[in-house]
């Protein structure tokens, strides 16, 4: 047991890394949820959020590659045209 003798649950803790501030409302606190639906709708906003974050690393991956396939065929390019 914890000190103040209360035991933190793993299903505790996956709500603490998804909201921390949920997290201690709900069990440092004791609140509960009053509007269930404006909570789907924050959970639907984490989801999305979430997502748009994925989809933005994954096209700054891209973008670098990009960068370095033109960059290389840039310098491709100058080899070529300095040797003629």
């Amino acid at each position: 047991m914890s000190p103040k003798g209360r035991r933190i649950t793993a299903s505790q803790i996956g709500q603490y890394a998804y909201c921390a501030h949920a997290w201690w409302l709900g069990v440092v606190e004791g609140c509960e949820p009053i509007d269930l639906g404006a909570m789907d709708a924050g959970l639907e906003a984490h989801e999305r959020h979430g997502w748009r974050i994925s989809l933005a690393q994954k096209l700054n991956k891209l973008a670098r590659i990009l960068f370095g396939v033109a960059l290389f065929s840039l310098l491709g390019w100058l080899v070529v045209a300095i040797a003629r």
